[in-house]
């Protein structure tokens, strides 16, 4: 069997190197064929080096560099296109998870699985606040989605080719990866696993940058649920009727002569009026502008070159 390990990063100097050695030591008493894809999401910090000089004594290292950055699941994109494995593993490259957990996950896909998913039973040098939102997160997602996110599943799994295919005719352009693995379906198995903390280097993914968690949870919270739309439309409904009913209560006071306006009462009414309006504005906005980008029809990635293909 061939199989594909894929990396998407962006300045990881400091760690890619124990990261090939890690997988190739994991991997080779398997007596398996391998090819290691890394998708360079536009480094610059002399990452591309080290590769070129792996790829000197091991031509199974291969790279793809993007034109410019494009963030991680465009380049998880790239290289699973670039992919001839007969099962393909798509991992993080700053080895919070363990190469290690690869045969494992084979053995899964031998049984039969398509998909072989992870999930974190802990996850050590994590901020306890911020494992608490992911948890929350997770649950908020499976709670307005069709799909069955597993609390804590991350983006390290093994992926049966027929599965690979299937999510390459997916044309969105801003996929929720995770989401989109358990959409298509198959038969999907899990390994669970202690995730370690940052091997060396800084965290690329802060709580709200634009690459972080936050914005991992608009995005599934959004690619798979309108219930968004309707529960603002449900509460629209509830507040323009109490809103309504307001209204007749004023007017009765104004006929019977004991309407005082005061300043506090019109203060409260607006802010809380406008304030669920922009509430509900914000909710549209945030499917509108996945409209937006998908209508543009724009490439998900632009490759600059690639280097160890055919």
């Amino acid at each position: 069997m061939l199989l594909s390990v894929v990396f998407s990063f962006r300045n990881e100097s400091s760690v890619i190197e124990t990261l090939v050695k890690r997988v190739i030591g994991a991997l080779e008493p398997l007596g398996i064929d391998l090819e290691i894809i890394f998708v360079n999401d536009d480094s610059d910090d002399g990452s591309l080096d080290i590769l070129m000089r792996l790829r000197e004594t091991d031509k199974r290292v291969k790279v793809i560099n993007m034109s410019r950055r494009f963030g991680v699941h465009p380049c998880v994109i790239a290289g699973l296109k670039h992919t001839k494995g007969d099962a393909v593993v798509y991992m993080d490259a700053d080895l919070q998870d363990p190469p290690e957990l690869i045969p494992k996950m084979i053995e899964k896909w031998k049984e039969g699985a398509d998909v072989v998913n992870t999930v974190r039973t802990k996850r050590l040098g994590e901020n306890p606040f911020r494992m608490w939102l992911t948890k929350k997160a997770y649950q908020v997602i499976n709670a307005v989605s069709d799909i069955d996110l597993p609390v804590n599943m991350g983006d390290f799994k093994l992926l049966s080719r027929r599965t690979v295919d299937e999510l390459l005719k997916i044309n969105e352009y801003d996929p929720f990866m995770r989401g989109l693995v358990r959409w298509v379906g198959f038969r999907q198995e899990t390994v669970l696993y202690t995730r370690d903390a940052r091997f060396a280097g800084e965290t690329h993914f802060s709580l709200l940058r634009s690459t972080g968690p936050t914005k991992e949870f608009l995005r599934g919270f959004t690619s798979f649920s309108t219930a968004p739309l309707y529960i603002s439309l449900i509460y629209g409904f509830i507040i323009s009727l109490f809103s309504f009913c307001y209204l007749i209560v004023v007017i009765i006071d104004k006929f019977l002569g004991t309407n005082l306006p005061g300043w506090t009462a019109i203060m409260a009414a607006t802010l809380f009026l406008g304030g669920n309006i922009l509430l509900t504005n914000g909710f549209l906005g945030l499917y509108i502008a996945r409209i937006y980008n998908q209508v543009k029809n724009r490439p998900l990635f632009i490759v600059k070159d690639k280097i160890g293909f055919d």
